[in-house]
């Protein structure tokens, strides 16, 4: 009778064992399968995310040069129409995460910088030159300089990054969905991830 219960005994051991190693493995894969379809879908978020706008600009250029110690000028000068298309962008698939297995946590830890691209269209109208006083190519480059200032400063004044931003929130909120829904903890930097409000305090 000992010899049988200790049969059981030593039955019912090796059948908990060999359960539990099986479980043990099981959960494992799972969590290889699920790290494995993070990572994936991380790159699959890592694109350009852009916006873009279009810019008007018009403004006069005027130059003279000093021929008789103020008694006369020669000068020149042209109507300058600028119409440019402006892109902000943020490079996703240079954002940097950390994935933590063993407490399922994904970290992201660096958001890349936004991308300002200004292409513009310069056109001149109304030259007017002195023979003494010519357009030269530092003109051109002053006038350039000038435009970009211009620019820069329209689209700082502009809703162009903001709206950006919002774009690049929107993007993240596809990893938190996914994260969440396969029940692992989202955070940016040291700080979780509880809802897709709390996204709005990455903007940068």
């Amino acid at each position: 009778m000992k010899k049988f219960l200790l049969g059981i005994t030593v039955a019912l051991i090796i059948v908990f064992t060999f359960r539990f190693c099986e479980n043990k493995r099981e959960d494992r894969v799972t969590l290889e399968a699920s790290s494995a379809l993070i990572q994936k879908e991380l790159k699959n978020v890592g694109k350009l995310v852009v916006t873009e706008g279009s810019y008007a600009q018009v403004f006069s250029y005027n130059a003279s040069k000093d021929l008789l110690y103020g008694l006369t000028y020669a000068t020149k000068k042209a109507l300058v129409v600028v119409n440019a298309k402006a892109t902000i962008a943020y490079d996703l698939s240079k954002i940097e995460t950390h994935i933590n297995e063993a407490n399922k946590t994904v970290t992201i830890t660096k958001i890349p910088e936004p991308e300002l691209n200004i292409y513009p269209d310069i056109e001149y109208y109304d030259v007017q030159q002195d023979y003494l006083n010519k357009f030269q190519a530092s003109d051109y480059n002053t006038i350039k300089r000038r435009v970009d200032k211009l620019l820069h400063d329209k689209i700082k004044e502009s809703e162009l990054h903001s709206n950006a931003e919002n774009r690049l929130i929107a993007e993240l909120s596809k990893i938190y969905i996914l994260t969440n829904s396969m029940g692992w903890t989202l955070k940016y930097n040291q700080r979780v991830v509880e809802e897709e409000e709390d996204l709005q305090q990455i903007k940068l």
